[in-house]
């Protein structure tokens, strides 16, 4: 019992410090946006994603590419079962945010621990204004993750698809 007297009197300090530590890193948050000049919300900016993301602490969640397509579906795939979905852009961008959503929420997280995606999309200029006004609204005001468009010819699973979005999410 002497001894562990000893050792905690000489280690009070220490073992505050660590504690004090921990104690911190509960606070702090497991992301931070990183602005580029003239990027940041306050200069006015409007754009639908944010330049850099860094991340502070957490688990990292990988998604596989999300299209509109049912889940499951038949593989090779068949056209046949997606004949009654509705195959706008405005759509597809919705059964997409809630398939990602539901994702992460399973992970113990939600949208706002979503920080990068990449969008593949069919014809951006007929599609990305639909696409951007359905992921603005499902991040919300206060949250953009960082963001690549990819304009591409066609998806794997059938031609009437337009998005598909592959996202990493970091769950605190």
């Amino acid at each position: 019992m002497k001894s562990l007297s000893l050792y905690l009197r000489h280690h009070t300090h220490s073992i505050a410090g660590i504690a004090l530590l921990i104690l911190a890193g509960c606070d702090t948050p497991h992301y931070e946006y990183l602005h580029l000049p003239g990027t940041e919300p306050a200069a006015g900016a409007n754009m639908p994603f944010t330049s850099a993301i860094k991340v502070n602490s957490g688990s990292i969640l990988f998604l596989s590419g999300t299209s509109g397509a049912p889940v499951p579906h038949s593989h090779p795939h068949n056209p046949a079962e997606f004949d009654d979905l509705d195959f706008s852009a405005e759509a597809q961008a919705i059964r997409v945010m809630e398939r990602i959503k539901i994702t992460v929420e399973a992970a113990g997280g939600d949208l706002s621990d979503v920080i990068q995606v990449t969008r593949f999309v069919v014809d951006i200029g007929e599609n990305q204004d639909a696409i951007n006004a359905v992921m603005n609204h499902y991040w919300g005001d206060d949250h953009r993750p960082a963001s690549t468009s990819v304009e591409i010819i066609r998806l794997a699973s059938d031609p009437r698809f337009i998005l598909e979005v592959e996202a990493v999410a970091v769950i605190d």
